[in-house]
């Protein structure tokens, strides 16, 4: 006989999924209302409105995907490529290799920029790259969690505007704990997810897009045969279940049939972003910096090292340098087994090199943040890293004391 599993609760201090506010997760034992039901379209409206605000954008269409962050991914790149488009991918971690792999699958001729993980690219190295190649698309990632570094875009997008290009921005880790300006920096198509500074489930990715991109989709437009539709086009979107198309008829005023939606997951998004919008969305990156500060401190005040470059660090995910002759996995599962915290390693080049802290949504808060930093020293003392027991815990107390 299975027995239904009860789980100790968590600290996570990972970069992704985060803790979910408790009243999110109140919000998904609501009754399930039909897709259709007046009242849940009144909630979808909602969302929709909601989710322009961390974006930074007054674009029409915005809303949620069912599926992870990679689902809005792979439907916002899917839509504006077709089979050998040249998409310029600029790498400089992961996850900008994700979207060159969801581009190559969508059989686009994939030319990638690339560099050390150390910091983003400079402006006009892309632009250089946008001259040569003259893709019809750029798709970069805002925020690399795998090296903490966040991508300045203004440049590249004024650029990509001036030259009819596409530019499609990965703002996963960002979306709600930096301030976007998807409008302000030409940005095309933007995609988040719920996992992170969102503080809910993961379970669904937020798209928004402007005109220009709804008006070049609209030529591949197909409904469903099932649907009793006519409309056919020979240059249809290769997924039906992520095309964007059919999607923005979803959640607009046509309502078409495309899916079932997940109600408990709209319900914790919307609560979500409630709770967002009702802190004050300047109010919300200001506590996200302030947490990164204080964490970054203390790590330098334990003699830690931060990796990569400072200037370029975004605020939501802190990278440590494991120290010489430290294992950084006995580290984590110290931490996890004695005081129920989790914090991540890295990936590819930097895997084994560095911890990764998240400062995430409602993971990003004053008693977190005391709890890892103690339990980070006891667990550094016990593996046998040398500094100074107390520093940084003692300084972050005083700093919040301020």
């Amino acid at each position: 006989m299975y027995q239904q599993p009860i789980f100790e609760g968590r600290t996570i201090m990972t970069p992704g999924p985060v803790e979910a506010h408790p009243a999110v997760l109140r919000q998904m034992v609501q009754p399930i209302l039909g897709q259709f039901d007046p009242e849940f379209l009144k909630i979808m409206d909602e969302v929709k409105e909601m989710i322009k605000v961390p974006f930074g954008t007054t674009n029409k269409q915005a809303f949620a995907i069912d599926g992870t962050s990679r689902s809005g991914l792979e439907a916002g790149l899917i839509a504006l490529i077709e089979p050998g488009d040249k998409v310029l991918v600029p790498a400089y971690g992961r996850f900008a290799y994700l979207l060159g792999e969801i581009c190559e699958r969508a059989q686009a001729d994939v030319v990638y920029l690339e560099k050390e993980w150390d910091s983003p690219f400079i402006q006009a190295d892309v632009i250089a790259a946008i001259k040569e190649h003259q893709p019809k698309l750029v798709a970069m990632v805002h925020g690399e969690t795998a090296n903490a570094q966040m991508q300045p875009l203004d440049q590249i997008g004024a650029f990509c505007r001036e030259n009819d290009v596409f530019f499609f921005v990965d703002m996963v880790a960002t979306y709600g704990g930096i301030e976007l300006k998807v409008d302000e920096w030409k940005v095309d198509v933007a995609v988040a997810g719920t996992q992170k500074c969102v503080s809910a489930p993961s379970g669904m990715s937020l798209i928004t897009y402007n005109d220009r991109v709804e008006q070049f989709i609209e030529a591949r437009y197909q409904k469903e045969l099932g649907l009793g539709s006519d409309e056919r086009s020979d240059r249809f979107v290769s997924s039906n279940y992520l095309d964007l198309t059919q999607l923005q008829r979803y959640w607009g005023p046509e309502r078409i049939n495309h899916h079932t939606e997940a109600t408990s997951m709209v319900y914790a998004l919307h609560e979500a972003l409630r709770l967002m919008l009702l802190e004050g969305i300047e109010n919300v990156h200001a506590r996200h910096a302030k947490n990164d500060r204080i964490l970054t401190e203390s790590m330098e005040k334990m003699g830690l090292e931060i990796y990569g470059a400072r200037e370029t660090k975004m605020g939501t995910v802190i990278p440590i340098l494991i120290p010489a002759g430290i294992d950084g996995e006995e580290v984590r599962s110290l931490l996890l087994d004695q005081f129920k915290i989790e914090i991540a390693s890295s990936f590819g080049s930097l895997k084994g090199k560095i911890w990764r802290v998240g400062n995430m949504g409602y993971s990003s808060r004053q008693t977190n943040v005391l709890h890892f930093l103690s339990a980070f020293e006891t667990v550094l003392k016990k593996v046998g890293y040398e500094f100074d027991y107390g520093a940084g815990s003692t300084y972050a107390l005083e700093e919040y004391l301020k």
